[in-house]
């Protein structure tokens, strides 16, 4: 398996569609938050606003989103979001980086290489140091970011929920 990240275009529609399908049959709450914000079947639309821009008017951060590609089978495995700053509620409970893993594709290591792929674009922001959090139930979550040098600095619980909250230094 040989996995990039790479930026949206329309030569991936098809990718993006069937992994996208697959995750919404399943029934599944998609991760990163970024890539189902929009709906992906106004494509255009979706290409446009994927990203959070500087000076957003809502106030959010700026991001970039990126989708793991198996270069091999030329399919879409997960996604990745990278906040390129951390606001207070970022801080909290959110991180640099949101991932996720397409339900087909999930057990067989593709969540460690694909954050190991976003630290190398958080390097490229200039992002020196990284926070990424899971719920705590997510033990193969929390397991692909200590895979990649991840430190556990505390627990909180939001909304019910208790959540861990790593640290990678790059």
């Amino acid at each position: 398996m040989k996995l990039k990240l790479i930026k949206l275009t329309h030569e991936y529609k098809q990718q993006l569609f069937e992994m996208l399908e697959e995750w919404y049959a399943s029934g599944e709450k998609i991760i990163p938050y970024a890539i189902r914000r929009i709906d992906y079947r106004d494509f255009d639309n979706y290409i446009e606003n994927l990203e959070v821009k500087e000076n957003d008017p809502k106030g959010l951060v700026p991001d970039s989103t990126f989708f793991c590609l198996d270069e091999e089978r030329n399919v879409f495995v997960g996604a990745v979001n990278i906040r390129h700053r951390l606001n207070e509620s970022l801080l909290l409970n959110g991180g640099h980086i949101g991932d996720g893993v397409r339900p087909s594709e999930r057990r067989k290591g593709i969540a460690t290489a694909m954050i190991g792929l976003a630290l190398e674009e958080c390097k490229k922001l200039g992002i020196k140091r990284v926070l990424m959090v899971c719920d705590k139930e997510n033990v193969g979550s929390a397991k692909s970011i200590k895979n990649n040098g991840g430190i556990l600095e505390n627990e909180i619980t939001v909304d019910g929920c208790v959540e861990q909250r790593y640290w990678i230094e790059l």
